[in-house]
């Protein structure tokens, strides 16, 4: 995400002068930095899988062989992790398609455009967020 992020918008001002949440500008900048970061990560993502396809199966001594096993398996739930992401972006995607993007899904309020900005698949605002891991941490098992 070198150059193509250097474009910034203003996400000080939500509001556009006919009062909607969020202008065109603004949705096209959100939609390059979802399509960025996705390309990103399909990027890495395969990079990893060859690398990983290349390793050499046959090596001698047990502890290298339990020390590849390791790296292999952090490397798949790395992975695994990068899948969701990219699920994740893909619906947020979706959401600027079809003009949901950046309304909370608990409240239906406009996310701050700071919180879209540092968290682009953000669901929920920072106080329906903070809501939500309250009540996680009350009903979690310890």
């Amino acid at each position: 995400m070198e150059d193509r992020m250097s474009e910034t918008v203003d996400v000080t001002n939500a509001l556009t002068d006919d009062g909607a949440f969020m202008n065109e500008r603004q949705r096209e900048y959100f939609r390059r930095k979802l399509k960025d970061w996705k390309a990103d990560i399909l990027r890495e993502s395969k990079e990893t899988l060859e690398a990983l396809a290349n390793e050499s199966p046959n090596q001698a001594d047990a502890a290298d062989r339990a020390s590849s096993e390791t790296d292999r398996s952090i490397e798949l739930r790395a992975r695994d992790r990068q899948r969701k992401l990219v699920a994740k972006i893909d619906a947020a995607l979706q959401r600027i398609d079809d003009g949901t993007y950046g309304y909370c899904e608990e409240t239906g309020e406009p996310i701050n455009l700071k919180r879209l900005d540092a968290r682009p698949i953000a669901t929920l605002s920072l106080e329906a967020q903070e809501r939500h891991e309250r009540r996680e941490k009350i009903y979690r098992d310890d």
